[in-house]
């Protein structure tokens, strides 16, 4: 080789893809989540869809190198509309032997590989069952595998800092964060100035982990290793103005806005719980929109707060998860019987009791419908992505202002924590709400008096008058209410009336008509979802759709009350088949209410179905090759 030949650096070869999913893991201190959502923040400013699923143990610090311990974050991004974070990951980076092991399986054949050789020590392999070091014999040939001591490279990047070693090791991520950035293009101005307001107070931080983090990008520029970079372009999006938003953000925003659209100062009283805390944090932001958060000593007082700022004339909120919901119960009760406008958010996770607190579930759907002592309705409206968070929130607090009652938005921990590009709306766009308050009395014998429980005669709600308005006073509380007048009663005929009208008030409220999506129009198999089973069922269906077979969609948004055609729907179909997180809650009251012979496929693993997955249930039933068994265990069809 002459002089100037070694002076010369190959260039990789540039491949473009249309899609592609990335998957983090890791310890659950080696900054994964910090990782991947920089990764996700840059490529959303690439401008590319995306959908991302992050994983992390319920511990705030599991045991280092082990199985349980192993925090993953999934990105898919492409140039085209995406639905799912992605069934399997094109590039998976183990930043030790547990991310290996706990992830290995999902890569497919001549997926690629890239490992933080570092930790591939005797102990950390012994720790989780690897017997000899896969990465010397020839169990993960069929990937390809890039080797990488990034610990050891982060460590001499940063050198010059005087950081200890164990502080320099903390920033191996963003040397695994720029080594991908230089792999799939992605900008990299964002993440420093990202870098440089985190640690702010600490700028010697901020700069040890940009130099990481440059020095991963170098690594890739500079090392032969890597033979290929990847692009994938920008989606073609509708005109507007995008941002990167989880459901918990998008909720919160929408929480805002409903307080402007209703006139309303909005009240907040929560709890922290996994995983819809981070409502309670975004809102706490927001105190120049008009809102108080107020974080109770538990559960119940946090609903109880909520109540009693309704009461005073505020727009009541309360925010929490499965458990939560079973602790608020009493008090969204009385919410049904005083009529007062409550939002009540729960973010679903695995359950019973505390559950998995950090995985995903839609298990709470008949709690929301049911689970309060006595005949006690209320309107239950489901998101169906991170984005759609924003309007599904907005909706409800219209709907608890307008009719009077507590209104249960049910999210989930794949919602709640997974991304998406959100187009901006326009604030002029939202309808207002006049909270149309009780300003003078209204008692139809003219005797003066104010009836608390005197109602609209088109929506069936009761006046809302705010305490200490003159002549306005009134007796309110969980005890039975005379119609109209609002004086303790126990009279029989007038509670089966008072319980009659709660109810129809609530099968009163207006839902848009289910809407179908059957591209032929004669498809026999109709599958129904609710919440965030969408990406994956459209998903499937699209490739189910591309082998040439025919089946129609519909994602039923409003659980409480049903949409008005959901019969005559549900009925047009040979096969209706619901695919559920949970042991067939939805399918439960279709069959109830409907008596259609609804089919039901069911997983409570903790995590989201996979179009993959859902693409061989469909072809199943298309086929007629389904199983006919009338059990529905995880991932069985009945």
């Amino acid at each position: 080789m002459t002089s100037n030949d070694a002076a010369v650096t190959s260039v990789p070869e540039v491949v473009t893809k249309d899609r592609v999913v990335i998957r983090f893991a890791g310890d659950s201190g080696d900054g994964m989540q910090l990782t991947g959502d920089r990764f996700t923040s840059e490529t959303a400013t690439f401008g590319n869809d995306l959908s991302t699923l992050p994983n992390f143990p319920a511990e705030i610090r599991a045991p280092a190198g082990t199985l349980p311990g192993v925090s993953s974050f999934q990105l898919h991004f492409a140039n085209y509309d995406i639905l799912t974070p992605g069934d399997r990951p094109d590039v998976l980076v183990a930043m030790n032997p547990a991310a290996l092991k706990a992830n290995i399986a999902d890569l497919p054949h001549g997926g690629v590989l890239i490992v933080n050789t570092d930790e591939f020590t005797k102990r950390n392999l012994t720790k989780v069952g690897y017997a000899a070091n896969p990465l010397e014999d020839d169990s993960l040939s069929d990937f390809q595998v890039h080797p990488v001591a990034m610990a050891t490279l982060t460590r001499g990047a940063l050198e010059e800092t005087g950081l200890s070693k164990k502080d320099a090791e903390r920033a191996k991520n963003m040397f695994a964060l720029g080594l991908l950035s230089w792999m799939y293009h992605r900008p990299h101005e964002g993440t420093e100035r990202f870098l440089r307001e985190k640690f702010a107070r600490r700028p010697e931080i901020a700069e040890a982990n940009i130099l990481a983090f440059r020095a991963g990008h170098a690594y890739g520029e500079t090392t032969e290793a890597f033979a290929v970079t990847y692009e994938v372009a920008p989606a073609k999006l509708a005109p507007g103005t995008y941002r990167q938003i989880t459901g918990n953000t998008a909720m919160s925003y929408g929480i805002v806005a409903a307080g402007q659209v209703t006139g309303l100062p909005v009240f907040l009283g929560a709890y922290p719980i996994t995983p819809a805390s981070d409502i309670l944090h975004e809102l706490s932001k927001h105190k120049a929109f008009g809102v108080t958060t107020f974080q109770a000593e538990d559960e119940i007082a946090g609903v109880g707060a909520a109540l009693g700022a309704s009461f005073g004339g505020v727009l009541g909120v309360t925010a929490t998860s499965g458990p939560g919901i079973a602790l608020k119960a009493e008090t969204i009760g009385l919410a049904v019987a005083l009529e007062l406008p409550l939002l009540v958010i729960d973010v679903q996770r695995g359950g019973p009791s505390t559950g998995l607190p950090t995985k995903t579930e839609q298990a709470d759907l008949l709690q929301a419908m049911f689970g309060r002592n006595g005949e006690a309705p209320l309107p239950i409206i489901a998101p169906q992505s991170p984005g759609d968070c924003f309007h599904a929130a907005v909706e409800a607090a219209a709907m608890a202002v307008k009719y009077r009652t507590p209104v249960m938005v049910l999210s989930d921990g794949a919602l709640a924590n997974g991304s998406e590009p959100w187009k901006v709306p326009d604030a002029d766009t939202l309808t207002p709400v006049d909270p149309g308050f009780a300003t003078e009395p209204n008692a139809p014998d003219g005797s003066g008096e104010f009836w608390p429980y005197l109602r609209d005669p088109e929506t069936l709600a009761r006046p809302w008058a705010i305490p200490g308005t003159p002549g306005l006073e009134h007796r309110i509380g969980g005890l039975e209410k005379a119609d109209g007048r609002g004086s303790i009663s126990y009279d029989p005929d007038n509670h089966d009336r008072m319980m009659r009208l709660r109810q129809a008030k609530i099968d009163g409220i207006e839902v848009p008509d289910l809407q179908v999506d059957d591209p032929t129009g004669d498809a026999e198999l109709l599958v129904v979802g609710w919440g965030s089973t969408y990406g994956p069922i459209v998903a499937g269906a699209r490739r189910v759709r591309g082998l040439g077979h025919r089946v129609a969609t519909a994602q039923i948004r409003n659980l409480n009350p049903l949409p008005a055609n959901l019969g005559q729907v549900l009925r047009s179909y040979k096969t209706v088949l619901v695919p559920e997180m949970n042991l067939g809650q939805l399918v439960l009251l279709l069959r109830a209410r409907y008596l259609v012979d609804a089919k039901s496929y069911t997983k409570v693993s903790g995590l989201p179905f996979k179009a993959e997955e859902l693409q061989d249930v469909f072809l199943d039933y298309l086929t007629g090759t389904h199983p006919n068994t009338s059990t529905t265990t995880n991932g069985a069809m009945a």
